[in-house]
């Protein structure tokens, strides 16, 4: 009779619990499951532990409303969409490096010297003023033009809100207008 007493509790108590509480419990006791979960999706245990990170972070942003049925299914569907997110992302960035390797090389090759060094000073001076922002803004910069983020993905991603990301954004592309000969 304890015991049944005891399992009314914690079941009246889990239903009373918030979902962000909830799915941090469940979070907390899958966590080896998952990052196997995730792992499979990204394809190393760095990563893995990286989208885990991350769904920390999302579910802490959980609305209570309305009620999450099956939270364990919940919890699993947004590990493995953050997962797929991540995987894009670094597909996306290796893309993007590969393309900028293969036009450096390219404009090595067919540009004139001159024009090729004057293209390789203006690359030069574009990420020196990248590396020079805050690292926040580094960071905002990379997701949204590197990784192809939406200015809504970045915000959810870092849980900040859109605004904040548009003013990170702003800031950097006035930096790297200041650049130009004719100014912003």
């Amino acid at each position: 009779m304890i015991r049944n007493l005891f399992r009314a509790t914690e079941n009246l108590r889990s239903e009373m619990l918030t979902n962000a509480i909830a799915l941090t419990h469940l979070l907390l006791d899958e966590r080896t499951c998952l990052l196997r979960f995730v792992q499979r999706i990204v394809g190393n245990a760095a990563n893995a532990e990286d989208v885990t990170q991350g769904l920390w972070l999302r579910i802490q942003r959980v609305d209570d409303h309305p009620p999450i049925e099956n939270r364990k299914a919940y919890l699993y569907r947004l590990a493995r969409n953050l997962a797929l997110d991540h995987a894009t992302a670094d597909r996306r960035r290796a893309e993007v490096l590969a393309e900028a390797a293969e036009l450096l090389l390219f404009s090595a090759e067919a540009v004139p010297d001159e024009r090729s060094h004057i293209a390789r000073d203006q690359l030069h001076h574009i990420a020196m003023t990248i590396a020079g922002l805050p690292e926040r803004t580094q960071q905002i910069f990379a997701l949204s033009r590197l990784e192809g983020l939406s200015q809504r993905d970045v915000a959810d991603r870092l849980g900040i809100s859109r605004p904040t990301v548009e003013k990170h954004l702003r800031y950097a592309f006035d930096a790297i207008m200041a650049l130009r000969p004719d100014g912003p």
